[in-house]
């Protein structure tokens, strides 16, 4: 089945032209009749298989449906909560693209910002609303948000939620919101606790799983490769310098080792940026937006950033450091081949990491093929690298300088 043979309007199918969708992905041909029916739907989909455009196309297509009948100033009409800014604002801008033909206005808010321009938008009137529990409560008990004419809640990412501790949130959010509603609850994993979680929210709702027993999307090729932890920056190296025109997701497992592998790339001249925690939004804005548009071919990022990093074109995921928890790996790779799109994900593992990779095996369910890479070969990367010739003290001291001013900004930004 194709877009064009569904019935939406002539206003949403333009738009949805305009974006190159031709066939809908497996979960959005499963999920979206529900959502215009109005029923409740819980979905289990790994990241990357279009779910963010199977709610959105038939929210936008019911409420374009009734603006003839409605004014925006009667409030809110649905609900997306998400776990981070950088999800909110592609989903917002999902959003944007696909309501582009008709009157219907979403918009995203979030914290780390000035809270003004976000108000004034609000007062302005719009339908959908996308936000992060912190900077939605903070405007609702302020009055600035007003959700009780929400008709449809969607829990977009939900796992993640409650890995960042948002569980007493999303319970204190149904307090808001109507009782008769249609709730949407998408998440790339099930457990005890998310399904305790979801059937507490949904009523009767439609079970939708996509590709249950292999959670790695099938158009992404993976394989790890054994590096000793001190030599992983050359291999790094080597493989960026082998595809010069490819975008590339470097995973570190914290905000530091992040900055390190930064500098590490920056002394081998690849031009790199990095985005954490600890960055202020402008900074998260700012690396984003090089990114996206190809400026900057290489982004260092950390768990918290992973499901919040929706870039087409990602050519590959580097797990420069073996998530610690296994989920994460499922997230890592899941920024390349996304859609219909193939994608390459290499895993640099030390002799520490080897019980994680086990873990991850046993979480997707198979064996990652092995990058096989004898002594010459391994040696060869290590002397052709352009940092080999660096003095290790001086390596080193630069490292402990580097570091200290990291932790420098770090503290001048919590002040």
């Amino acid at each position: 089945m194709k877009f064009e043979d569904y019935s939406f309007s002539q206003e949403v199918k333009m738009s949805i032209g305009k974006l190159g969708f031709k066939k809908p992905t497996d979960i959005q041909f499963k999920t979206i009749p529900h959502v215009l029916k109005g029923e409740d739907v819980l979905a289990i989909a790994q990241t990357g298989t279009g779910k963010t455009a199977a709610f959105v196309i038939p929210i936008i297509e019911k409420l374009h449906s009734r603006k003839k009948n409605q004014s925006r100033k009667d409030g809110i009409k649905a609900l997306v909560m998400v776990p981070t800014r950088e999800l909110a604002i592609q989903i917002n801008d999902v959003f944007v693209e696909i309501s582009g033909n008709t009157r219907v206005k979403s918009y995203c808010v979030f914290g780390g910002v000035d809270q003004d321009p976000q108000i004034k938008k609000l007062e302005s009137g719009i339908d959908i609303l996308i936000a992060t529990p912190g900077r939605m409560f903070d405007l609702v008990s302020q009055g600035y948000i007003n959700l009780s004419r929400v008709n449809t809640l969607v829990l977009d990412e939900a796992d993640h939620m409650l890995d960042l501790g948002f569980i007493k949130d999303i319970r204190d959010l149904m307090r808001h919101l109507p009782k008769q509603r249609q709730t949407l609850f998408f998440s790339a994993t099930i457990d005890k606790e998310i399904k305790k979680l979801a059937y507490s929210l949904v009523i009767n709702p439609i079970r939708i799983q996509i590709s249950p027993k292999d959670p790695v999307a099938k158009n992404v090729s993976h394989a790890v490769a054994f590096i000793e932890m001190d030599d992983k920056r050359f291999f790094l190296e080597k493989i960026i310098k082998n595809h010069p025109e490819s975008k590339f997701v470097v995973f570190t497992r914290t905000k530091v080792r992040a900055e390190r592998v930064l500098k590490a790339m920056e002394r081998v001249d690849l031009k790199a940026v990095s985005i954490h925690g600890d960055k202020d939004q402008k900074d998260r804005f700012d690396v984003m937006k090089l990114f996206k548009a190809g400026d900057v071919k290489i982004l260092i990022a950390t768990d918290v950033s992973a499901r919040g990093i929706d870039i087409p074109h990602v050519d590959y995921v580097i797990n420069y450091d073996i998530p610690e928890q296994a989920e994460n790996y499922v997230h890592r790779v899941g920024r390349t081949g996304r859609g219909r799109n193939k994608g390459l994900a290499y895993s640099f593992c030390s002799p520490d990491e080897k019980t994680l990779v086990d873990d991850i095996e046993d979480l997707i369910g198979k064996r990652i093929d092995i990058l096989d890479i004898n002594k010459a070969d391994y040696e060869n990367v290590k002397t052709s690298s352009d940092e080999s010739h660096a003095d290790w003290k001086t390596l080193m001291k630069e490292i402990d300088e580097n570091d200290k001013k990291y932790k420098s900004k770090k503290k001048k930004n919590k002040k």
